[in-house]
């Protein structure tokens, strides 16, 4: 049996079920013929249409967001950006699934190294500068946002007050696909207000100026807002 033929078969990817969700969203503004501004329904019109949990049409909203496809925003529900093309979408979720460790492993190495020199070389206006982030996305989260915009000024904020250039270099190389590691991990039930109070260890860490107990602080907080949902699901 063993020639081309058997050396050609793969095994049967099945698909999962944000994916197939992501399909059917696609055929919905596809067959609505909706166009870039248009509004979906609301989530929980859209999960009973779908037969499918909040959750898991909450996770697919999520992944389209990550590309750019839709805005999802507090109170303003989920508004289309661009047309999605099926297959290119699907193709992308996967690339986006299997970059997902490495992006972490590569925050891990570069903000940890940020958040110690962040402590030992910080000024008052660079303090000033992270305790704005926090209080930014405090803001943000009383209203019922993720705290996104917070949540990356804080992480700038740390970059800055390293003046480190190499590093914040290799974070701006980097700053797109953080970004889409912030939206996924951010839009966990209970994880906004996790990371925020993260973020306050890392700053009195750094405000106290002790570079090992904010590089600690920054490990704990990245391990915590990297686990995230999608990458539970391919595990």
């Amino acid at each position: 049996m063993g020639g081309p033929v058997a050396e050609q078969l793969r095994p049967v990817t099945r698909p999962r079920l944000y994916e197939v969700i992501v399909e059917q969203l696609c055929s919905h503004i596809a067959d609505n013929e909706m166009v870039p501004g248009d509004r979906l329904p609301a989530e929980r019109e859209l999960a009973a249409k779908l037969g499918v949990s909040r959750a898991s049409l909450s996770q697919a909203l999520v992944a389209l967001e990550v590309q750019g496809v839709l805005s999802v925003r507090h109170g303003d529900g989920a508004v289309l950006v661009r047309r999605p093309a099926e297959e290119r979408v699907i193709k992308a979720l996967r690339e986006h699934a299997d970059r997902l460790p490495d992006i972490i492993e590569a925050r891990e190495a570069l903000e940890v190294k940020l958040a110690g020199l962040a402590a030992e070389r910080r000024t008052d206006a660079e303090m000033a500068a992270i305790d704005s982030a926090i209080s930014m996305m405090e803001s943000e989260i009383s209203a019922g946002d993720r705290g996104v915009v917070g949540d990356e000024m804080f992480h700038e904020a740390i970059t800055t007050a390293a003046h480190s250039s190499l590093l914040a270099k290799l974070m701006h190389e980097i700053s797109e696909l953080v970004r889409e590691t912030r939206i996924e991990s951010l839009s966990q039930t209970e994880r906004p207000r996790a990371s925020l109070e993260g973020h306050k260890k890392i700053a009195d860490a750094v405000r106290r100026q002790d570079s090992v107990a904010a590089a600690r602080a920054m490990a704990a907080h990245i391990r915590m807002v990297s686990d995230v949902a999608l990458l539970r699901e391919i595990s």
